[in-house]
């Protein structure tokens, strides 16, 4: 049933890294479980449902033709996928069938029915915290701002410091951003502070999708370190390593987020 996707899958990363897991679940199931962020109202935005309410237990069905990113049902089989497209920190955890389509990182479907649905905006902050936190431990000497960011931002999560509290140390963090540039620090020194900026979002961002914006900002900028730190491993041994060993790093790190919101999102079934 699936034949066609994998195929198509497989020659998408012949030129890098093919993800295994993802073909496996193409060749096992056939209906594919998937995870979708809604608004932070829990409503859908597009189609026949717009402006309505998602409740667990339903099953949605779009009848006519399919196109990713434009016409259908969609969702992503990895949580940090979805997290990209996010508009809010409502998720939830769908089961994909139906002439169902794969892109590189989503998918579209014609019936997506809600396992259930919850509200991940904590979630999506401590997730945050923890990807900081990876970033700046491949650091030597993390700047404490960076630090004192990420320490006000779990006060904040518990009510124990006001927004303006949270947004001083955002941007003390911004400042440690910008003199990490100056200095020519390292490159996951960089990412690292990038990272630590970006997990202090909260209140000093005003959009509604705050959490999901924060999460997946620190999420990249982890990454991004995790792979800067491996350049410089290189370069410290005075090694040949080519660009390849690099973004195995950071797809290291990748896997490693994925399995972290995962457990975390899964916590919060009921």
């Amino acid at each position: 049933m699936h034949s066609e996707a994998v195929t198509q899958l497989i020659d998408r990363y012949e030129s890098s890294l093919i993800d295994i897991k993802r073909i496996k679940i193409l060749m096992n199931d056939d209906k594919i479980l998937a995870w979708h962020f809604l608004p932070d109202g829990g409503n859908l935005r597009w189609g026949k449902w717009k402006n309505k309410k998602v409740r667990p237990l339903v099953t949605y069905v779009h009848k006519g033709r399919l196109e990713l990113c434009e016409v259908g049902l969609h969702a992503s089989v990895e949580p940090l996928d979805a997290l990209k497209y996010a508009p809010g920190s409502i998720i939830c955890r769908v089961q994909c069938s139906d002439r169902v389509e794969y892109g590189e990182d989503k998918l579209v479907c014609g019936r997506r029915r809600v396992l259930w649905i919850a509200d991940a905006t904590r979630t999506l902050h401590e997730f945050a915290i923890w990807c900081a936190e990876q970033a700046l431990g491949l650091v030597a000497a993390p700047d404490p701002r960076s630090l004192d960011a990420l320490r006000v931002k779990r006060l904040w999560l518990d009510g124990k410091a006001t927004d303006a509290e949270l947004s001083a140390a955002w941007d003390a963090a911004s400042a440690a951003v910008s003199d990490a540039a100056m200095e020519a620090a390292s490159a996951a020194a960089r990412a690292a502070a990038w990272s630590a900026r970006d997990a202090a979002m909260g209140a000093a961002s005003a959009a509604a999708r705050a959490a999901a914006w924060s999460a997946r900002a620190a999420a990249w900028s982890a990454r991004d370190a995790a792979m800067g730190a491996a350049r410089a491993a290189r370069d410290a041994a005075s090694a040949a390593a080519s660009a390849a060993a690099w973004a195995a790093a950071r797809e290291a790190a990748w896997d490693a987020q994925n399995e972290e919101l995962t457990r975390r999102l899964e916590g919060l079934k009921t």
